[in-house]
């Protein structure tokens, strides 16, 4: 970690509140000092929002699966040499929402495509790169699709069916499970100040840990 910022970021699925969650990490950060980059995948820089909105958007023609993939991952090759690569570099914590685990999660969860596909993806585009700190906000997908439906419309992912979900759900308890030593799991179930609660321990955790490092 000597000389290089901490990579932190925030899974999950659709309306566990990542966003809310996000703003109330950074402010507690920033409150302590911490010198922080907040970004998003898909997105991040400008070429990288601009294939965000193609992902996104709701079209006639059906997107292939491969090519949604593909078009994860052109998008991140972006978004970390533009902006995550440099920031932790310059000893910038950077707090993302949604990363490589979103990919395991969504399109080879929800999708089904081969796992390995990711994995091959994942070691061109990041060579050793990986997130120092994972916070996964899990809640019941009824309860997810429930809040952001009531967000208005529905992008191209939130309007798939609940078995999509369920498979996304369940892939991410996976890796957090696989990767417990990363990982931080959050009842997102919960209401806003018990959520508020969970995150703050860990902010706490976080800046001990790199107090520590420090002395």
């Amino acid at each position: 970690m000597s000389g290089r910022g901490l990579f932190i970021t925030l899974e999950g699925g659709e309306g566990v509140g990542k966003s809310t969650a996000l703003a109330h990490v950074a402010s507690r950060l920033g409150d302590a000092g911490v010198p922080l980059v907040t970004t998003r995948e898909p997105g991040g820089s400008a070429l990288a929002e601009d294939i965000r909105e193609v992902l996104l958007a709701v079209r006639e023609e059906p997107v292939d699966d491969l090519a949604e993939l593909l078009l994860m991952f052109a998008a991140r090759a972006q978004h970390l040499a533009r902006r995550i690569r440099p920031a932790l570099e310059a000893g910038q914590w950077v707090l993302c929402d949604r990363f490589t685990d979103a990919t395991y999660a969504y399109q080879s969860g929800g999708r089904e495509l081969p796992a390995r596909w990711v994995q091959q993806l994942e070691t061109l585009v990041q060579g050793e790169l990986r997130p120092d700190c994972t916070l996964l906000l899990d809640a019941p997908v009824t309860l997810g699709i429930e809040r952001a439906r009531g967000r208005g419309d529905l992008d191209r992912f939130e309007r798939e069916q609940v078995a999509f979900f369920e498979r996304v759900r369940a892939t991410y308890l996976r890796l957090a499970r696989e990767s417990s030593g990363r990982y931080r799991v959050i009842d997102a179930g919960q209401p806003l100040s018990a959520v508020r609660a969970q995150l703050d321990v860990i902010c706490s955790e976080l800046l001990a840990c790199e107090n520590g490092d420090r002395q």
